[in-house]
């Protein structure tokens, strides 16, 4: 029998001797970017307060989160209150003083202007945030969804649209990005990230092009997307080390979607190659299949790989899914890694026996480290030896009601147990819980079905008063 005594690091191999031949930045070096605020709230259905901004804000800044991005204070008044909030918390020290607070903006002197505006408004200068300004990276994304832009900023004609060559689109982006950026550090703002939507699907030579004209221009920090997840780990390996390989001094930002489930190992694969700057969402939320998840990141780099982030805290992670479960109204599912409701629970005979031995047997993750803990359940598929745990386990309790722990109670507990399951699933009531979920995702957002029904209100009542 395993000696219980011996620390686990003792018993498991240690991450090294799986994973020779790869590398990461040192650990110092790797800054947490979180886009929980405005990635995760641009998930269906999901909006949050500016106080409920604020709330997360101070959770990610305890958790030791490094990098924040709070969206574009610009749209919104709510979205003006929220980085308020967020700025008077740091100034009041509830907000770690060296947390960066990231604002976003396209590539538009107009929108630069705005955001600069908003932030006297309220009182802060433009060197208390760093500036994201925005374009786009991929072929398709130059012509189809900006171009119109980039042709009227070129003088040229809107009928010329779909007949000039993509290299046309091309070179008017990197004029009109590094205007954008020289306008920014001409009205006083230090830190400007910058990066093109869809470097996925975008020539990696022209983004180098793009990158190094922007740094010309007064960028200080590139950010590789790639906006849809389509991107192979193969992709990764093709595409970051050439970027790191052109700009071997400055950090890489690297935001990546989990369309394909891959968010957190192409994330993971990027620092390998030498990016320091992955950004991930508390649970994954986001568009479509959502962003790379926080838990997931940094845990495959502990666990899988031995890169601990210091001061980071791991064990926030599940009081981390609990709140923005609650804001967001979107349950994570039960077997989520590492913060499901179900990872650390075992039923099944054989696991909870050896979990009763030596937790490590069936269970890699301690639950305490990431906030969790080990829960038994107990029904069909139960042993006897998880049941005689338990008891043992409130035996002071048991006694004191005059119970005795004995093979013959464990036997007619196990018996009870599996007849008692039986009868649940009989009666069970899975088809109301289904629906009932997604009637509520329903009810996140409206439907169009909500839409229309308020069209026909709207249009009656301004029809009526005309």
């Amino acid at each position: 029998m395993v000696d219980l005594r011996e620390p686990l690091d003792t018993l498991i191999a240690p991450p090294s001797r799986f994973t020779s031949g790869t590398s990461f930045p040192r650990a110092k070096e790797l800054r947490l970017y979180d886009t929980t605020l405005r990635d995760g709230e641009q998930t269906p259905g999901v909006a949050f307060t500016p106080e409920q901004k604020l709330e997360l804000a101070t959770m990610l800044s305890d958790a030791g989160l490094h990098i924040l991005d709070v969206g574009f204070p610009s749209a919104a008044l709510s979205e003006r209150r929220a980085l308020e909030l967020i700025l008077e918390a740091k100034k009041k020290g509830r907000i770690r003083s060296d947390l960066e607070i990231i604002v976003m903006c396209r590539s538009s002197a107009r929108d630069i202007d705005a955001t600069l505006e908003v932030l006297s408004g309220m009182g802060a200068k433009a060197s208390d945030v760093s500036f994201f300004i925005f374009t786009s990276g991929s072929d398709l994304h130059l012509k189809y969804k900006i171009g119109r832009t980039l042709l009227q900023l070129e003088g040229r004609r809107p009928e010329e649209w779909l007949d000039l060559p993509v290299s046309f689109y091309r070179a008017a982006n990197v004029r009109m990005s590094c205007a954008a950026i020289a306008h920014a550090r001409s009205r006083g703002v230090d830190v400007i990230e910058f990066g093109g939507e869809d470097g996925s699907r975008a020539d990696v030579r022209y983004l180098i092009e793009l990158a190094s004209a922007c740094y010309q221009a007064g960028g200080t920090r590139y950010a590789f997307p790639d906006t849809v997840g389509f991107f192979a780990p193969e992709g990764v390996d093709y595409y970051i080390p050439k970027l790191v390989a052109a700009f071997p001094d400055k950090p890489l930002v690297v935001h990546f979607h989990n369309d394909f489930g891959l968010g957190a190992y192409n994330t993971v694969r990027a620092l390998h190659h030498g990016a320091t700057i992955p950004t991930c969402t508390v649970n994954g939320i986001g568009e479509r299949a959502g962003n790379a998840p926080l838990h997931t990141t940094v845990m495959i780099l502990k666990e899988l790989y031995g890169v601990t982030i210091p001061g980071f805290r791991y064990d926030m992670l599940w009081a981390l899914r609990r709140k923005v479960e609650e804001l967001s109204g979107l349950p994570v599912g039960a077997s989520e890694p590492i913060i499901g409701h179900n990872v650390f629970s075992h039923e099944t005979g054989i696991h909870t026996a050896g979990i009763t031995i030596h937790p490590a047997i069936y269970q890699v993750i301690e639950p305490e480290s990431v906030g969790g803990h080990l829960r038994f359940l107990f029904g069909k598929h139960s042993g006897a030896m998880a049941i005689e745990a338990v008891l043992r386990r409130h035996q002071e309790e048991l006694s004191a009601a005059g119970v005795e722990v004995t093979p013959r109670l464990v036997k007619l507990l196990l018996r009870l147990v599996k007849e008692v399951r039986e009868k649940k699933a009989i009666v069970s009531q899975h088809l109301d819980g289904v629906r009932n979920y997604y009637a509520h995702l329903d009810r996140l957002g409206l439907t169009e079905d909500d839409l229309l029904a308020y069209a026909l209100v709207l249009g009656r009542e301004d029809k009526n008063a005309s």
